[in-house]
């Protein structure tokens, strides 16, 4: 029998990653003001995500999944949402035209402010102060009082979140993601990129083909979907007295959602037997994204499916997989062979950026263009040789121009690093680098779907 879920069940089991708070009355008080905070999200909406995300599960659509390693206070800017918002809609265009199937397009967007960390403090010339955890819980900056987690920082978190979903809203049904608008959606500095030309090209054939629409009376005004998108947000569900608080019975349904976000996940450091976040997502009825990396057993991820989705519901279930270019090929079989022997639906997605994270040779952690589309390429060869689906892709990246991972089209050396490195914690690929993965995933789906139709005639 399924135990009784209530939303703060979870403080009776073993939370790893959470910050330790000074002023436990403080910390309540937050709490208690985010419960009177109105949802961010919707229960219909989430349901809406889970429909997508079985279709992608079952080879009917793909998943696209990116934004930043972890949002910024400081940082916060209409143009920063805007740029990354641009550059995924230019990969979901490029995939889709590959493709030939819809593109569900979720943001790491408005509520990826908290970050687990490999050891509870960090030292800098022989001062130990305690992790930056992201900056719902205390400031990058390294001094003693900067880095004390302070729990107003949520209230701003749910501020900002509020904020930056009232833009991507708009962004995504008030015109902005016309199709007519493909050409615009370029940004200058991408323009350098070798793969901006191959774009503009796309960009035509699109027009072409909306304008034969238009004269046939196939418009944005009378085809709702030339005119606006669908679009979601998603975080990692670690900071769970935030969590908590936001969670709400939907009145429809009587079922729990979290209204942080559509959909949340589980981190490879917080999956354990007994985890206080896996007992927490258990109960919501959001889509859940569960990452996992080399240490994890096909018998633990068996576990996990029959604790997570017991009614083993369709795009219930996100596994996002994160080896390494390295181990991919070793790991993966393994775990979608167990996954299949059990029956259990899931969506398959790579995460090629955490299992590829290395020091430079100026000491500034990267990851190497060419390690991450390995990975890539092997996750869509096992997936071949296994007969199942490669349903979806999970990438750290920002519409900036960074310069945070090396090599790609635009070639940034170890020596370019420094010159915009500008993340709050990992590497994330610029615009640049992001399009071009869209256009070797986009070949990688078209080979697919061809191999599907050869398959079907033969």
């Amino acid at each position: 029998m399924t135990k009784i879920w209530t939303p703060d069940c979870w403080r009776a089991h073993e939370a790893r990653q959470l910050p330790t708070y000074p002023d436990a009355d403080a910390l309540r008080a937050v709490e208690t003001e985010l419960r009177s905070y109105p949802p961010l999200v919707f229960a219909g909406e989430a349901r809406d995500l889970t429909t997508r995300l079985a279709d992608a599960a079952s080879g009917k659509a793909f998943l696209l999944q990116g934004g930043d390693c972890a949002e910024s206070f400081a940082e916060f800017h209409p143009n920063t949402i805007r740029d990354t918002f641009r550059v995924l809609l230019q990969m979901a265009v490029v995939m889709t035209f590959a493709s030939k199937m819809p593109i569900v397009k979720v943001g790491r967007m408005a509520g990826q402010f908290a970050k687990p960390r490999s050891g509870d403090f960090e030292d800098i010339d022989g001062v130990s102060l305690p992790s930056y955890r992201g900056d719902n819980v205390n400031d990058i900056e390294f001094t003693a009082e900067a880095r004390k987690p302070n729990p107003q920082r949520m209230i701003r978190g749910y501020m900002q979140s509020a904020s930056t979903l009232n833009l991507l809203r708009a962004f995504a049904s008030g015109g902005y993601a016309n199709l007519h608008q493909v050409h615009k959606w370029n940004l200058d500095f991408a323009a350098r990129s070798p793969w901006a030309e191959q774009y503009a090209q796309l960009a035509d054939r699109i027009g072409e083909a909306l304008d034969f629409m238009e004269a046939i009376g196939l418009s944005p005004e009378t085809v709702p979907q030339l005119k606006g998108t669908s679009f979601f947000t998603s975080h990692e569900a670690l900071l769970l007295g935030y969590e908590e608080a936001m969670t709400r019975q939907d009145s429809l349904t009587g079922d729990w959602y979290d209204t942080s976000a559509h959909m949340l996940w589980i981190g490879d450091r917080t999956r354990f037997a007994g985890s206080a976040h896996v007992e927490f997502l258990r109960g919501v009825g959001n889509p859940l994204g569960l990452k996992c990396g080399p240490s994890l057993e096909p018998d633990d991820l068996i576990r996990l499916l029959d604790t997570l989705n017991p009614g083993n519901q369709p795009g219930r279930i996100t596994l996002i997989t994160r080896f390494g270019h390295d181990k991919v090929e070793a790991h993966l079989p393994r775990l979608i062979r167990a996954v299949k022997r059990e029956g259990h639906h899931v969506l398959w997605s790579c995460d090629p950026m955490h299992g590829n994270t290395i020091k430079a040779a100026g000491g500034l952690k990267t990851r190497p263009f060419d390690r991450i589309l390995t990975e890539v390429t092997g996750f869509f060869a096992v997936h071949r040789s296994e007969n199942t689906h490669a349903g979806g892709i999970h990438l750290e990246m920002t519409g900036q121009d960074v310069t945070e991972c090396t090599g790609g089209a635009i070639a940034i050396s170890d020596e370019g690093l420094g010159a915009r490195y500008q993340t709050q914690c990992d590497p994330r690929l610029n615009a640049s680098q992001s399009l071009e993965m869209a256009f070797l995933i986009a070949d990688a789906l078209k080979a697919e779907r061809e191999a599907l139709a050869h398959s079907a005639t033969a």
